[in-house]
């Protein structure tokens, strides 16, 4: 006599997927019933930015002029935005001939920049003072057109 191809496994995954179906059935009904009498609550935010129940007062109400509203960024005004094409000065903290990169410290504000042998202008070695410029990179601010002072 053969064995049957249904294994007790089988048999309890399929009364589960049977139950399962039955519930989703069955919360079905209920969502058609009484979603011709159901009623939703609105919620108000006060002016702290809170969620309450209670609608805010009209004589709360501020004027907006929709003019004054940016979008974006905003305009950047002169004199204000620095540039960072703008000549830095720096000296060389590292500089490997042989892999072709190295370092700089920029005097102003004591960060790192990147350099490799591609955006040299002059040789440089370690400890010289430079002119440079930054651009961005795949890893951060690089420093390019590097010319020794």
């Amino acid at each position: 006599m053969a064995k049957s191809q249904q294994t007790f496994n089988k048999i309890e995954k399929e009364k589960q997927r049977a139950k399962k179906r039955e519930e989703k059935r069955k919360k079905k009904e209920e969502r058609k019933s009484s979603s011709k009498g159901s009623s939703f609550e609105i919620a108000y935010v006060d002016k702290n930015g809170n969620l309450t129940d209670t609608p805010p007062d009209p004589a709360d109400k501020v004027e907006i002029d929709a003019s004054e509203i940016e979008i974006g960024v905003p305009k950047k005004v002169e004199g204000e935005e620095e540039d960072k094409h703008a000549p830095k000065e720096g000296k060389v903290s590292f500089f490997d001939h042989s892999k072709g990169f190295g370092f700089i410290i920029d005097s102003n504000s004591q960060e790192k920049h990147f350099v490799h042998v591609s955006g040299l202008i002059d040789e440089i070695d370690e400890d010289d003072k430079v002119t440079f410029e930054l651009e961005r990179g795949m890893k951060g601010m690089n420093a390019v057109r590097v010319k020794k002072i």
